[in-house]
């Protein structure tokens, strides 16, 4: 009897041969420079051409190095959300797994149209989180890689508050704004793989905490499992929860199934929320606001006063002892 084979998975990048084949490119790839705002809005830039003997050794000539290196000291790559903090270890994780992170490279790739220029005085730089690097082989679009830094604004010159020193003399700051481009190796992502070289400043770059999303991820499945609920199209449950950082904390306690989809709507209707079914009775989800007072509905967070008659949310929830004399309920 033959062996099954398993299910085909998708490869992951080969790091190593990866960086051998760039190694030999370098000088040739294009590159485009994006600033990206809290919200994850991509912004275009220019640059100077005298930048451009900068650009390359700042964002990709030391991952080659490093990664050129670690091949040869035994560097290992594993997966992001398996890793305890092993030395000499490159971790690696699925692009879909961050939200935030293909989200904004999609709008990248896919809605150039609507991507405007940066300007200070419609953007701001103060709102500015990180700039993104795209480097692309001329002689095959397809071939293309992003590296990610994050900005600190504490490395931000603003040229109204700031003064240069040049020629033995101070002077006015005569650009808009400046900063420091951090000199470290961060993020790079390669077709649907992200790699992370600096596991603080990825988390903070995309928010992401993978425990507490593998949390909600789990909670998700549950919730759809227990509830009927109805999306727009090509939205998930899924989708939505990944975008709200207050959902995603929310489910980390959330017990479900302690209210039913009865009940639910029952009490929604009561509490004259603004929550609506399909004709198959499923609950419909239009948008973040919706899934706000749906999540608050399973999780017990309304309430009316026995004494005012009025309504409200509760931020915290303390469970109190029986009052007594009566039994436990349940």
């Amino acid at each position: 009897m033959e062996d099954q084979q398993a299910p085909d998975m998708p490869e992951t990048t080969d790091i190593f041969l990866w960086a051998n084949n760039t190694d030999g490119i370098k000088n040739d790839l294009d590159v485009e420079l994006f600033l990206f705002n809290k919200n994850y809005t991509p912004y275009s830039t220019n640059f100077a051409t005298e930048l451009n003997a900068q650009i390359k050794p700042m964002f990709l000539y030391d991952i080659l190095g490093f990664v050129t290196m670690g091949a040869g000291t035994g560097l290992s790559v594993r997966d992001f959300e398996l890793s305890d903090g092993e030395e000499n270890t490159l971790l690696r994780t699925d692009l879909e797994k961050v939200g935030r992170a293909e989200t904004l490279l999609h709008l990248i790739e896919h809605e150039r149209h609507d991507i405007v220029e940066f300007s200070e005085q419609e953007h701001e730089f103060k709102r500015i989180k990180g700039i993104v690097a795209k480097f692309t082989d001329p002689n095959d679009k397809d071939k293309k890689f992003y590296v990610i830094k994050m900005i600190q604004q504490g490395n931000v010159l603003k040229g109204a508050t700031s003064w240069e020193f040049r020629d033995g003399k101070f002077g006015a700051f005569a650009a808009e704004v400046g900063f420091k481009l951090p000199s470290d190796n961060q993020v790079l992502v390669i077709d649907k793989d992200i790699f992370v070289f600096n596991q603080t400043k990825f988390e903070r770059l995309f928010n992401y905490d993978y425990k507490k999303q593998a949390i909600a991820d789990a909670r998700v499945a549950e919730i759809e499992q227990q509830y009927k609920l109805s999306f727009p199209e090509g939205l998930t449950l899924q989708d939505m929860v990944r975008e709200r950082k207050k959902i995603v904390t929310k489910l980390q306690k959330l017990e479900v199934g302690g209210v039913t989809q009865e009940q639910a709507v029952e009490y929604a209707d009561e509490m004259q929320l603004d929550i609506m079914t399909d004709d198959a009775g499923a609950i419909i989800i239009m948008d973040g606001h919706d899934l706000d007072t749906f999540v608050s509905l399973i999780n017990e967070d309304y309430m009316t006063s026995q004494i005012t008659g009025k309504r409200y949310e509760i931020k915290s929830k303390k469970l109190l002892d029986e009052p007594d004399g009566e039994p436990p309920r349940g």
